[in-house]
């Protein structure tokens, strides 16, 4: 015996639908020919609109109408339009080629400006310096002419003092600078300075989540990594890979540990080398004065015993400095890999 068909009810009431219904109704209007549409969600938005499409029975042709003009209309009023870089990417995907999008992204991923001059203005004077300082002096006198004035100095300051010197002259003598010679400049700055520099800048999961659990406590980070570890291994050991550590502060060279030393509070550093091991306290009280290092010492023993999450909130502390320190280019954190390996 053949089961009934079950008649599914009409709905003329666009109201009585939820979000995700309204959205499966649109969409099932525009048809087949808008598929990019969908390019434009993440993978829970495709699966709760499918499954509104789904149960979503008979729409009759008024309700479809007065949908879409609800649709329009709040789109013209408000504007509300939900943007972002993985959903502009998810769209430009559905048209253009992958190494065309790629090349887009990483332009929107860079710092902003409408030029690449711009552009150069609004990055970091320390990290446009590391750059510049290996390119020909009169290379770098035409980069900081069409840049701001007041970056210009800041980058110059960065900048080795004779190197720094020898661009200045540069600067005085220059001519105007043939158009060929500055479209040339501007391509190797996007195709070596600004593509990388928007690689870098972009974080992928595993990056944000190492972040993260550097800012847990120590046994918070224990029992999250713990759990992670039953259910991704994989996952978890990258994110403890890319974790940055009090112990990591042992990859310093002596001139960083001597950067960061002149960084921090004092009480501050003896509370955080309490909970550190023999060898990384041997290391920083080797970067120090023989009189420092005796009232350091002498401070610590006479802190006594001390509760371990000050320990950590102390170490927390100048991991976070270490951070600040490299990130303006003061210092530099190896990442354990052999290409930051330091040979003297």
């Amino acid at each position: 015996m053949v089961a009934p068909a079950v008649k599914r009810k009409l709905i003329d009431d666009p109201s009585a639908l939820e979000g995700p219904e309204k959205a499966a109704v649109i969409l099932m209007a525009l048809g087949e020919e808008q598929a990019a549409l969908w390019e434009m969600m993440d993978e829970e938005e495709i699966r709760i609109v499918s499954q509104a499409m789904a149960s979503l029975g008979n729409v009759s042709s008024q309700a479809v109408e007065k949908l879409i003009v609800e649709f329009v209309g709040s789109m013209s009023t408000t504007g509300s339009i939900s943007g972002s870089v993985e959903r502009t990417q998810r769209l430009l995907m559905s048209f253009l080629p992958e190494e065309r999008v790629e090349a887009i992204m990483e332009e929107l991923r860079g710092p902003a400006g409408r030029t690449m001059w711009d552009k150069l203005g609004n990055v970091n004077e320390m990290v446009l310096a590391n750059y510049l300082k290996n390119e020909y002096p009169q290379t770098v006198a035409v980069v900081l002419s069409k840049v701001r004035s007041e970056h210009a100095a800041r980058v110059l300051s960065a900048l080795p003092e004779d190197f720094a010197l020898e661009v200045v002259q540069r600067m005085l003598r220059m001519e105007p600078v043939q158009r060929e010679i500055l479209d040339k400049i501007e391509m190797t700055l996007r195709n070596e300075f600004m593509s990388n520099l928007a690689r870098t800048s972009k974080q992928d999961s595993h990056e944000m989540m190492a972040d993260i659990f550097n800012n847990f406590d120590r046994q918070t980070e224990n029992r999250f990594l713990a759990a992670l570890e039953e259910r991704n291994r994989d996952s978890a050991e990258k994110i403890r890979s890319l974790m940055f550590v009090f112990e990591d502060l042992g990859k310093l060279d002596p001139q960083g540990i001597q950067t960061l030393l002149r960084a921090v509070n004092k009480d501050q550093l003896g509370l955080a080398l309490k909970g550190a091991s023999d060898t990384l306290r041997d290391l920083f009280f080797s970067n120090m004065s023989e009189r420092a290092a005796k009232i350091l010492r002498e401070d610590m023993q006479t802190m006594g015993p001390v509760r371990l999450k000050d320990v950590d909130q102390a170490q927390q502390a100048m991991v976070n400095t270490a951070k600040d320190l490299a990130a303006k280019g003061e210092i530099l954190i190896a990442d354990g890999g052999g290409d930051d390996e330091l040979i003297y």
